[in-house]
């Protein structure tokens, strides 16, 4: 494992529901280096969503203390939670979350747009990235006009437009046919290894686990002790459960 970007440390998140207290994540607490592809894997309500939001700062933690990139995220202000997802963090979700009007290109252009880069380098690395995910000729597709496998793809592509170090992916394969899946997780791999970035993936298939440096386990909001290698036989960092 390459130096260190993301430190759960004892995270715990609380949710009220009615009279009652849901503890969707207990004392769970692992590191994770850059170059690094770590899959977590649990049943439906098992926390991995919730998990992925905190490391992401779409969510605060309850207990415990979350770093990204040296940021402290539990004790950021907004401003700075906001700067770190615009260009520390890229997001893949399930369902894509592609804009149904603009095009590949255009979908792609989003957060470059957000932080100002000029025209000309914008539609560079747009471009760019495109070829990168096998998507150069359907540069001017609409999301309609695409594939499921071919619109994970674009917001692939989006998700590394501004050159994050740290890619979170919920469920990237859960809309996809098991073919189409295995596709992307090899893609996020092969990303992980050319762009030297670390991916937290989220998913349940266990088809797709193998292709993962390391495997966190999560069950009724706690992170199981010991780790599985994946694929790559790449060594383990410690993870604690509570």
């Amino acid at each position: 494992m390459g130096e260190e970007l993301v430190r759960v440390e004892a995270v715990g998140r609380d949710y009220r529901s009615g009279d009652r207290v849901v503890h969707a994540l207990q004392e769970v607490s692992f590191s994770a280096g850059r170059g690094e592809l770590v899959a977590v894997r649990g049943r439906s309500g098992a926390g991995k969503t919730t998990l992925l939001n905190l490391i992401g700062g779409l969510d605060r933690p309850t207990s415990g203390r979350i770093q990204v990139a040296g940021l402290e995220m539990t004790s950021a202000g907004s401003r700075e939670l906001v700067e770190l997802r615009r260009s520390k963090i890229g997001f893949v979700f399930q369902s894509f979350g592609l804009i149904p009007i603009l095009s590949a290109a255009e979908n792609v252009g989003v957060p470059l747009r957000l932080v100002k880069r000029p025209r000309a380098e914008r539609e560079e690395r747009v471009a760019m990235l495109l070829e990168l995910v096998g998507l150069g000729a359907q540069a001017a597709q609409r999301p309609y006009e695409l594939s499921g496998g071919q619109q994970q793809r674009v917001a692939l592509a989006r998700a590394l437009a501004n050159d994050p170090p740290l890619l979170i992916a919920d469920e990237p394969t859960g809309q996809l046919d098991s073919e189409t899946g295995r596709e992307i997780m090899d893609l996020l791999r092969a990303l992980v290894r050319s762009q030297g970035m670390t991916a937290l993936v989220a998913t349940h298939d266990p088809s797709l686990i193998e292709l993962a440096d390391r495997v966190l386990t999560l069950r009724d909001g706690r992170l199981l002790a010991g780790e599985e290698a994946g694929g790559s036989g790449a060594a383990p960092v410690a993870a604690a459960a509570g």
